[in-house]
């Protein structure tokens, strides 16, 4: 049911309208006023709106600058009906961006002809749209050569995903449908043990992809994927990567060499975790996140002791200990969740 948004100041006349495209089987939302009007177009997004000029807070004119000045309303089909009959009146209007300008008194008939005709012309530019960029999403699948293109092409053609600090974007075992590149923020990897204690596997950073499993048919995904701040995430289709990965032969070479590299990572934070002793540990995770989270080895890394403690393999409590010893050494800064390190090159020689 399509929606449509009648903005008129004059009770009788709105209420008559909303009556006459309920009949027509239309979903009516009414505003009395240009300021209402306006702030609900954005709120609903209707499939389009019929607007009066001569209203109070925000006239009709205003009221259409608004929506064209904004992404998410301005291809919404706008219909003036207005009393005003001049033909200044009607070029404003139109020149302004209105689809149609009915004057008052509106013949029921015609109304609902003009709303028709908008529907079906914004249902076809719509569709043509969604044609034309599904051909410039073909066209550059056939030029991705490298990782850094495929970056682009996620950027350019994915879907943005905004995550609030600890939200969940997939968790271990459910369905892969989904390739995600990091915009914005950190993300941490991580799967839990038969006791209930975290282990995290991987820290992905700015510009980093993960998801890879997705390419598999009928996957499942191997861990759980938690945003460690507010971050900003493009996401492509299982579908989408496959098409590429079809496409591009050095490209899959590429994504199959970074699957590689994350096992290798997590072979070794694996041996590490088994063999390693606490100070070596807790020293290499320091370094593991400095590289993943900071600019330089000296920058502030801002972390909760528990993902240190998951990524280490060790318990929270000694983790903290072997901070406080590090610190006592000279090795590293501690300054609420801040720690900074000091002496890289002691940090690095940890055995």
């Amino acid at each position: 049911m399509k929606t449509i948004l009648i903005i008129e100041d004059d009770i009788v006349l709105r209420e008559t309208t909303a009556e006459i495209l309920e009949l027509e089987n239309y979903k009516v939302v009414t505003a009395a006023n240009g300021k209402r009007g306006a702030e609900l177009a954005k709120i609903i997004l209707p499939d389009l709106v019929v607007c009066d000029i001569m209203m109070p807070e925000l006239d009709g004119y205003e009221v259409l600058k608004l929506l064209a000045e904004d992404e998410n309303t301005k291809r919404i089909p706008f219909i003036f009906m207005s009393a005003k009959t001049e033909i200044k009146d009607v070029r404003r209007g139109m020149d302004l961006g209105a689809d149609d300008y009915l004057t008052k008194p509106v013949n029921d008939e015609l109304l609902i002809s003009a709303i028709e005709s908008r529907l079906a012309k914004a249902s076809l530019l719509q569709e043509e749209e969604i044609e034309v960029k599904k051909n410039e999403e073909n066209s550059e699948i056939k030029h991705i050569e490298n990782l850094e293109e495929l970056k682009n092409y996620f950027c350019d053609f994915g879907t943005s995903k905004l995550l609030r600090k600890g939200e969940v974007i997939y968790r271990e075992g459910e369905f892969c449908n989904t390739v995600y590149l990091v915009y914005k923020g950190s993300i941490k990897s991580s799967k839990i043990d038969e006791f209930g204690k975290e282990l995290i596997i991987n820290i992905h950073k700015d510009d980093d992809l993960f998801g890879f499993s997705t390419i598999i048919e009928n996957a499942h995904y191997f861990e759980t994927t938690i945003a460690m701040e507010s971050s900003e995430l493009m996401c492509l289709t299982k579908n989408t990567i496959q098409k590429i990965i079809e496409n591009n032969y050095k490209l899959s070479l590429d994504i199959f060499q970074l699957i590689n590299d994350n096992l290798t990572e997590v072979k070794e934070q694996l041996l590490q975790m088994a063999y390693g002793s606490m100070r070596r540990k807790t020293a290499k995770t320091i370094l593991k996140f400095a590289q993943k989270m900071t600019r330089k080895p000296s920058d502030n890394i801002n972390i909760s002791r528990k993902d240190l403690a998951g990524v280490a393999g060790i318990a929270t409590e000694s983790l903290i200990r072997t901070l406080t010893d590090l610190k006592k050494e000279g090795i590293i800064e501690i300054e609420g969740r801040n720690i900074r390190i000091v002496d890289l090159e002691a940090l690095e020689s940890i055995n």
